[in-house]
């Protein structure tokens, strides 16, 4: 008989259970570096698609790859301990079939080891996510404004802002919680519809840009450091590392160029030949 080791990472059941609890604190990250600083304080790390803006300059999330995710949700299982670390589905890997969603979905979690996978959409998707979750792929959701969908969507602009807009997202909100998914982020939504659907649903709201009315909140990490040039309007930047680090690179190149940059002598210990 094999014996399997306790699992120490936060679990999907976990978060669901912080419904109504303590606020569920989430980050993204897509190194081994931040997402060892980021677990020391955070319940659930997202390897989010946003890697495609923040990491290799696209406008958008839409080229962001099956594999990009893999590689980059694989970096953070190794850098992070605790926290639940959940990998998005990027666009065009899940939205044909529910056998296309879960066979990617498999790939994922084999081969990053991660603890669960995010997906966009609501009543469209909730067939694909009780399909997913009948299965043993614990999912998160994520409704409101949908980045991957910015080419039908035309601008990244907030949603319900109009309690006539609401009976959609709440519809996609009430789908993605019956169809089992664990949480469900809710992004860019006016503050009362973000507050009407945490009091709604069973499932944990996790808000980005959404208020403080949701069960936990998410920001992209570069944006709360100062590292995004075009980070949300509702973003608060919690540091501003970007100057200083220009900074150190500026004095780093007028060092080099000045020829005042120190010596393997001055680095390890040696003495200069006389």
């Amino acid at each position: 008989m094999s014996v399997q080791s306790t699992i120490k990472r936060k679990t999907a059941p976990e978060i669901r259970a912080r419904k109504g609890g303590d606020p569920v604190v989430m980050l993204t990250s897509y190194h081994a570096h931040t997402a060892a600083l980021v677990d020391r304080y955070c319940d659930v790390i997202l390897v989010g698609d946003s890697l495609g803006n923040v990491m290799h300059g696209f406008e958008t999330t839409v080229p962001v790859t099956l594999d990009m995710m893999i590689l980059q949700g694989r970096a953070v299982m190794r850098g992070s301990k605790e926290a639940m670390v959940v990998v998005d589905m990027p666009f065009g890997s899940y939205e044909a079939s529910k056998e296309q969603a879960f066979h990617s979905a498999v790939r994922i979690m084999k081969e990053s080891l991660c603890g669960g996978v995010k997906l966009e959409g609501g009543v469209k998707m909730a067939e694909t996510i009780r399909f997913l979750t009948e299965r043993g792929v614990p999912v998160m959701g994520h409704i409101g404004l949908t980045p991957q969908s910015i080419n039908t969507l035309g601008s990244f602009r907030a949603q319900g802002r109009e309690e006539s807009d609401w009976a959609p997202i709440e519809a996609d909100a009430r789908a993605v919680a019956e169809a089992g998914a664990f949480s469900v982020v809710i992004e860019a939504v006016a503050e009362p519809l973000a507050a009407k659907i945490t009091k709604d649903i069973a499932i944990p709201t996790i808000g980005i840009g959404a208020s403080a009315a949701c069960d936990g909140q998410v920001l992209v990490l570069e944006d709360m450091l100062g590292l995004s040039p075009w980070a949300p309007k509702f973003v608060k930047r919690f540091g501003d590392l970007g100057p200083g680090i220009e900074a150190a690179i500026r004095d780093y190149a007028s060092e080099v160029r000045s020829r005042a940059f120190p010596g393997p002598q001055h680095v390890y210990g040696m003495k200069a030949k006389s």
